[in-house]
């Protein structure tokens, strides 16, 4: 009977130890699953920030153009006033020559 007790004991320690470790892989299996859906999820709310930040990021570069764009235009128009005024070495009159000046300094 004794001969018979030892295999039957180390048989059910075999068994408990390998249902011990295939319990403790499944519930590290599980951990991982969870510790990896919860990073993906962080993934995707990084993703959906960045997107939510574009339409900002849009709104103040056409602000930025928007601004150029008036400066070229005012810078363009007031060229153009400056170049419009031309003085004549006949007619260096005071006025004629307060009348450059004046559009000269509107450049």
């Amino acid at each position: 009977m004794k001969k018979l007790l030892i295999p039957i004991i180390i048989l059910a320690v075999l068994a408990f130890g390998i249902y011990s470790w295939a319990v403790g892989f499944n519930n590290t299996a599980v951990t991982y699953e969870a510790n990896a859906k919860t990073e993906w999820s962080n993934v995707e709310s990084a993703y959906q920030r960045r997107n939510d930040l574009i339409g900002n990021l849009v709104k103040t570069v056409q602000g930025a153009a928007d601004f150029e764009k008036g400066t070229l235009e005012s810078v363009i128009k007031a060229r153009a006033e400056a170049t419009k005024t031309t003085i004549n070495a006949g007619d260096l009159t005071p006025e004629n020559m307060a009348k450059f000046q004046q559009a000269q300094s509107g450049l």
